[in-house]
């Protein structure tokens, strides 16, 4: 049998069980033919006791057949118990037979739960990606990446561990408790009672187990998103770590996220082994009950031997799910733990445009109309910022830390959006927030002072945005960025893979290979926010050099600390404290008493401040 997923997964609620119910897609006759199995290889393996019991009892013995009309008649048919007396290998047949249709509807179990719980498992994993793809930035922001990722991989795999292994398991558990009651009780009713003396006692020890151990599983899924978050963030800044000489301080942190996760398991196991122990006392307390009446009856007369080794079968057969309920149980907690992580991602609303978003043609011409803007409760980062950026026109923003440049580009590309009375961000007269996000970013170019690059080649790395564009377009892209001799000295040249987060190039390289990025993607707006920053003073120069010939077209905006990187800009805008303190040109500038020259003139070592 083959197994395939097909289709694209749907959307899934953020309610459970919906969650998994709607994961299982199509899987309807899956799981009833799952259902079906798990009923036969019960139907099938508790056959066997009652051929084996037939067989001491009226075979070899002398005991009338106790059995439902049609099996009499059957027995009847080959020739009575006296036939099978002489041909005992056909009542082995038989108990073959049962075990073998047993062992066939049981694997017939096991693949279905297979194929539905990789069902789940891919929706969800889907599901979550393309959801997490859709939500704000804010909400990238404030979450680590180590925990979204163990709710993406981990808290999956619980899930579709739970559908495959036990799910299907507490179906045949169902009907193997249910089936043994049946038939002990069609048997003798005074041992059957007997039976269920202690299964109240063990019911209730496992649902208090369960209620305590589901605590810790929450508590161990929290410890190792924090884990995985701890050394996402020493893997990604190994740079970092290694040149201050971190590697005692990030390890001795690690060591005590891993500390917690420990003791957290430690404590898991000690209540799992309480859990075990104490069931395995009771069972066997309750098996000594059953082996003591059972005795005692037999010596009564009033039961028979074939009888009390079938009842004793069915009874360590009912026995032992009650048993697996605790482990059940232990992994239905942890799977609720893990599928109410995931619910917590689903249940986050996505970034969303009005059904009458715009996705008009977009030229470039940038406005911010008295723009007032906080993060959250925060104190305002931008305070009535005003400015017009035109096709064809380069504006320069000049600030300190914190001053609100990189805020301007977050509003602009809609990462943030401008509250209702706060303003107005405009692109050809059109209020940003009437135009869909997605169609606005793509006409938005942005290189940032730390580029992301992909573990892929460098010329799927520049054509990215546009990954039809042709070879002749990447490299002039690239000769424009100053990277192309660079590349081509690589034995590879453009199919030269880089690094994960392009660790094998330099930070100027990166950055250049970010600017070739955004020029073959060939945006009307371009926005470089610092991203000259890793670059030398003659390098800076002809990038912007070429620029000029290249982007005539598209608004541009650059973001730098440097005033030898804005000098040449048609306008040149300071911000302080989120406000807008001066605007002009470097000329207009450097002829003003203001910040723009006093920056410019101690970088260019002519100030002297005492």
């Amino acid at each position: 049998m083959k197994f395939r997923l097909k289709g694209k997964p749907e959307a899934l609620p953020a309610s459970r069980p919906a969650l998994i119910a709607r994961a299982a897609g199509d899987r309807r006759f899956a799981f009833f033919l799952c259902c079906f199995s798990a009923a036969a290889t019960v139907a099938f393996s508790f056959l066997s006791p009652q051929i084996i019991r037939y067989t001491i009892d009226s075979v070899i013995g002398a005991a009338p057949l106790e059995a439902p009309g049609f099996v009499v008649r059957f027995v009847d048919s080959l020739g009575g118990a006296a036939y099978l007396r002489q041909n005992l290998w056909i009542c082995a047949l038989f108990t073959l037979a049962a075990a073998l249709l047993s062992a066939l509807f049981n694997m017939i179990r096991r693949y279905t739960s297979i194929e539905i719980g990789e069902t789940i498992a891919w929706r969800l994993r889907n599901n979550l990606y393309a959801h997490i793809q859709r939500l704000p930035y804010q909400w990238h922001v404030s979450c680590q990446t180590g925990d979204i990722i163990q709710r993406c991989t981990s808290d999956v795999d619980n899930v579709r561990n739970f559908v495959q292994n036990h799910l299907s398991e507490s179906l045949r558990i169902l009907f193997v408790f249910t089936t043994a009651l049946f038939m002990m009780f069609s048997m003798d009713i005074f041992m059957s009672l007997m039976a269920l003396v202690l299964i109240p006692f063990i019911l209730l020890f496992s649902v208090l187990y369960f209620r305590r151990v589901a605590k810790e599983f929450a508590n161990a899924d929290a410890a190792e998103g924090d884990m995985q978050a701890c050394a996402q963030e020493n893997y990604t800044g190994v740079r970092v770590v290694r040149a201050f000489g971190r590697e005692s301080f990030e390890m001795d942190k690690f060591s005590a996220k891993t500390r917690t996760l420990a003791d957290i398991w430690v404590r898991i196991g000690r209540m799992l082994g309480i859990f075990w122990g104490a069931g395995d006392f009771m069972s066997g307390l309750q098996l000594s009950i059953i082996v003591a009446a059972g005795i005692y009856r037999s010596v009564q007369g009033r039961l028979s031997p074939g009888t009390f080794l079938a009842f004793y079968t069915y009874c360590n057969w009912m026995i032992w799910p009650v048993r697996q309920l605790g482990r059940i149980l232990s992994e239905l907690s942890k799977t609720l733990v893990s599928s109410g992580r995931i619910r917590e991602i689903l249940a986050e609303p996505p970034e969303t445009d009005s059904p009458e978003a715009l996705k008009p043609a977009i030229r470039g011409e940038i406005r911010f109309d008295r723009v007032t803007f906080a993060y959250g409760n925060a104190k305002p980062v931008l305070r009535d910022v005003s400015f017009t950026v035109k096709p064809g026109e380069t504006l320069a923003i000049l600030g300190a830390t914190g001053s609100g440049k990189s805020t301007l580009v977050q509003l602009l590309a809609r990462l943030y959006d401008v509250p209702e009375g706060s303003g107005l961000v405009t692109i050809d007269g059109i209020d940003v927030r009437r135009i869909s996000r997605q169609h606005l970013r793509r006409h938005i170019g942005l290189c940032i002072q730390e580029p992301f690059l992909f573990s892929k080649t460098i010329r799927e790395n520049i054509a990215t945005g546009r990954p039809e564009t042709e070879m002749a377009e990447i490299r002039s892209a690239a000769a424009v960025a100053q990277v192309d001799g660079a590349i081509l000295d690589f034995t590879q040249g453009y199919d030269t893979v880089v690094g994960e987060r392009g660790v094998t190039l330099s930070g100027g390289q990166k950055q250049r290979v970010a600017i070739a990025r955004m020029l073959a993607a060939k945006p009307p707006v371009m926005v470089f926010d610092d991203s000259f920053s890793a670059l030398d003073t003659e390098t800076d120069a002809r990038i912007r050099a070429g620029l000029k010939e290249r982007v005539k077209d598209a608004a541009v905006i650059i973001i730098s600390h440097r005033t030898s990187s804005l000098m040449h800009a048609d306008r040149i805008m300071v911000l302080k404290d989120g406000m807008v303190e001066e605007t002009g040109s470097h000329q207009e500038l450097l002829a003003r008493d203001g910040s723009y020259r006093r920056i410019f003139e101690l970088q260019a070592g002519t100030r002297e401040d005492g």
